[in-house]
């Protein structure tokens, strides 16, 4: 199916454009933003960039009428309400008995130093939401905080990322940036400026006195996408170097085509790119490219080590409350109110 998006936006036409979109949103799992969907039909290679407004005002134009529903796309954080309370379904007492339950497990709660002993510190970056909500689920296994860059990270972004680096870095950690980003001439700039980027932070200072950080001894690697995955996945190449304000790079027009960077990408690649968004639909291959990228670093029993600290969790737990006769008067508690419950 090819989209004419210079046509009326008639009912039609509206529910085959829904239909396919749809169709692709099963084979992701997942929720998707607006602009994340233009990507993915760049891709597909049913639209250019041009025409990302277009595919916008299209895939809200469903949303209004019922023909997709009003939560297809995924909602951006800075749009998300704050402060709304939610009345509970439970009563206080069952809202009692889970917090005591909750009380008896605390293991499950706390949250250890997991770098502890560790060598590595790890953080991402990753170009677009979708990726974040790809790979966030692997990084939650791994403890790795991960954030958009969305382009050039925001100052604070970067100084709150770095001041982490720098905590760790007095610990002895060795830190580490994993980021993934497009393949394309300033995608692939974005990665090689970052150092500097950070370095252009470092004689900050924090209210609390913190001062900066110097990004020196920082490793940052480029995971993906990279063009062998993407030659051996077969992932689609876009055979133009369009940018997001519609202009092309390839073209001598440009005012950034004879800058070294542009030369250089072509002269490698060719007039083509790919979009970090392009492995969405593939996610299990995608997790596994993050996966790997994080076992580079911390090897294949990290799981253990961290189930480790845990453990140990669970028995400074399980001691204090053997000790102080705790674990008996929350099973009492619980057993009251199951009995006025009856």
């Amino acid at each position: 199916m090819e989209f004419n998006l210079n046509q009326q936006a008639t009912e039609e036409r509206l529910r085959e454009f829904a239909e396919k979109i749809q169709e692709l949103s099963d084979q992701i799992g997942f929720k998707v933003s607006a602009r994340g969907w233009c990507y993915q039909l760049e891709t597909e290679r049913l639209i250019n960039k041009d025409e990302f407004d277009k595919v916008e005002s299209w895939i809200n134009k469903c949303r209004k009428k019922g023909i997709l529903p009003i939560d297809f796309t995924a909602e951006e954080e800075g749009r998300k309400f704050s402060g709304v309370e939610k009345p509970m379904e439970n009563s206080p007492i069952e809202e009692l008995k889970e917090w005591i339950e909750q009380t008896m497990n605390t293991e499950r709660y706390y949250v250890p130093d997991w770098w502890d002993g560790e060598r590595y510190y790890i953080q991402m970056l990753v170009e677009k939401i979708d990726l974040k909500t790809l790979f966030t689920p692997v990084c939650k296994k791994y403890h790795i905080p991960i954030a958009t860059s969305k382009g050039w990270s925001s100052m604070l972004q970067r100084a709150i990322y770095a001041r982490r680096f720098k905590e760790a870095e007095d610990k002895g950690l060795q830190p580490v940036l994993l980021y993934c980003g497009d393949h394309d001439p300033d995608g692939l700039r974005i990665s090689e400026f970052i150092k500097k980027n950070l370095a252009d932070l470092k004689d900050i200072e924090w209210e609390d006195g913190e001062e900066g950080y110097d990004p020196d001894g920082l490793e940052i690697v480029r995971f993906g996408l990279e063009a062998d995955f993407i030659d051996k996945h077969n992932i689609t190449w876009i055979n133009n170097l369009i940018t997001g304000s519609g202009r092309n790079l390839a073209s001598p027009s440009h005012k950034n085509h004879k800058m070294p960077y542009v030369q250089k990408y072509i002269s490698d690649f060719g007039v083509k790119k790919c979009e970090a968004n392009a492995i969405v639909p593939m996610p299990q291959i995608a997790r596994q490219l993050v996966e790997t990228s994080i076992i580079d670093y911390l090897g294949n029993d990290a799981i253990d080590r961290f189930q480790e600290k845990r453990n140990q969790v669970k028995k400074q737990l399980d001691d204090f409350k053997k000790k102080t006769g705790m674990q008996d008067a929350l099973q009492k508690a619980l057993d009251l109110i199951k009995e006025q419950s009856d």
